[in-house]
């Protein structure tokens, strides 16, 4: 019996035992930046006049984002494939943000290469993505059984791979400064493999539009406040949001390929279509 990715959580509700542990976690992850980088966080708060009209010096896009992800990752909360969301979130966040440091594709403002009280927004946001993309799945099968759509495979093939084709050829025209560098050749062969050997296309395109939804307010809050800036200086560049869906994508597979290999091994068990 074979792995189906899709019928995960399907029956749960929307709040259970998980979300709560869950809930806490991202709270105590968000304590924990805050209490070990705190002259980051003290200058941060400098910049509000606590004497006057506070709230119009607040930064309501980053409370805002915040308040959205910690409403999403709660949602069907489940801590058996979560931890391996967060798992590889932070694997692939650290190395994320150790290629683009490395190779000067951006800086932070403190200089890091990479900072690593940016590494836990990682699994942060792949939780948020998997419950985005779950519910488009989820929405896209309901509207096609209520008025009995269907979508051709052909077409849903055509649609990923003029977006994957189009996505790496900005990859290749924005990392191109970098290509004396072994991390972009590294990069640029991973995302290759993960393009050409599609596993499903329609979940792959929806994660990637997920990815690239949640990301391009992640980029608007980072390069507007200058947390971080790429070479291009840009705020943001069109690659860079676009990159955060391809590394859901990345992440999703990645996370997939485990669960298949702790399938054959007995540490997961299969799911029944």
């Amino acid at each position: 019996m074979q792995y189906n990715p899709h019928m995960e959580n399907k029956n749960k509700p929307f709040w259970t035992r998980d979300s709560s542990i869950l809930l806490g976690g991202f709270f105590v992850t968000i304590f924990l930046i805050v209490y070990i980088w705190w002259p980051l966080a003290e200058e941060v708060l400098s910049y509000i006049d606590w004497n006057g009209p506070w709230w119009l010096y607040m930064d309501w896009l980053l409370f805002g984002v915040f308040f959205f992800m910690s409403i999403t990752i709660v949602a069907r909360a489940n801590l058996k494939t979560d931890v391996l969301i967060v798992f590889v979130g932070i694997c692939g966040g650290l190395a994320i943000e150790s290629w683009g440091t490395q190779t000067n594709l951006w800086h932070y403002y403190t200089a890091e290469r990479p900072p690593l009280w940016i590494i836990p927004a990682w699994p942060i946001a792949s939780l948020s993505i998997d419950r985005i993309t779950r519910l488009i799945n989820w929405m896209i099968d309901q509207i096609s059984q209520r008025y009995k759509l269907t979508v051709h495979f052909s077409l849903i093939a055509v649609l990923y791979w003029i977006t994957f084709a189009s996505f790496l050829i900005l990859m290749l025209v924005f990392v191109s400064p970098t290509f004396d560098k072994s991390y972009t050749w590294l990069a640029l062969i991973l995302c290759i493999l993960l393009i050409a050997t599609p596993t499903d296309h329609r979940f792959a395109f929806i994660t990637f539009a997920a990815g690239t939804g949640l990301g391009y307010f992640l980029e608007l809050w980072g390069t507007t406040r200058e947390c971080w800036i790429y070479y291009t200086f840009q705020k943001p560049p069109f690659f860079a949001v676009l990159a955060h869906g391809m590394a859901a994508v990345a992440f999703w597979r990645a996370g997939l390929m485990i669960k298949m290999i702790g399938v054959r091994i007995g540490l997961w068990k299969p799911v029944q279509a």
